[in-house]
């Protein structure tokens, strides 16, 4: 797989997969046509963690007196990397068409507000500039007998010296692993809902006890 072309050694790891009643040219477009603003919007804990992640950024531009950078109205997996790198853009490190599409990330995630580095698809695999932690999020699927097919997201993570390493495990483990868990998870759903025919099913909100 591409995530193991661009990132054979990690720190931490992380999958999520799901089962979709479609073949996979079917799964594949509806992957490429998920809106990750609509996941955000349908499931309410994403939205709720995009937002309190983009929290610290908008505070600094508005302690700068700028204005923070709109929100698209649309994101799609192939549009993030159109994003500027120091808004959160990621870079595409590959595709393979109908099969895997990978984004790279890289930056000092555990800061209030992330610093993040450009670093050019060729250079990600490669890159050890101290002080960083690189990510990769691939999307991928897979037949299965009987038509169906295997949707899963795969996340790693890896530091670039020690230093990184002790601070990104401190931000993991304050409830990021399962953040991006939660995250990845939604965009496979949503995928899985579009190619079976539905719509996006809604998360509902549980009510306090």
């Amino acid at each position: 797989m591409l995530v193991d072309d661009f990132m054979p050694a990690y720190d931490v790891s992380d999958g999520v997969g799901t089962r979709v009643h479609a073949d996979t040219g079917a799964t594949w477009d509806a992957l490429m046509e998920v809106d990750l603003i609509a996941v955000g919007r349908n499931r309410p804990l994403v939205g709720l963690l995009g937002a309190v992640r983009m929290l610290p950024e908008v505070a600094a531009h508005l302690l700068h007196g700028e204005r923070p950078p709109a929100a698209p109205e649309r994101l799609r997996l192939r549009d993030i990397a159109d994003l500027p790198t120091e808004g959160g853009g990621w870079v595409l490190l590959g595709e393979r068409p109908g099969e895997e599409i990978a984004l790279g990330l890289v930056g000092k995630l555990w800061r209030p507000v992330i610093q993040y580095a450009s670093v050019r698809p060729e250079d990600f695999r490669d890159f050890a500039e101290p002080g960083y932690a690189k990510t990769v999020y691939s999307l991928a699927v897979a037949p299965l007998e009987g038509g169906d097919t295997l949707l899963k997201g795969i996340m790693r993570v890896a530091t670039t010296d020690e230093h990184a390493r002790v601070w990104f495990r401190r931000y993991w483990t304050f409830g990021v692993g399962s953040g991006a868990h939660v995250l990845v998870n939604g965009v496979v759903e949503d995928a899985r809902d579009r190619a079976e025919g539905g719509p996006p099913r809604q998360q509902p909100v549980k009510p306090r006890s």
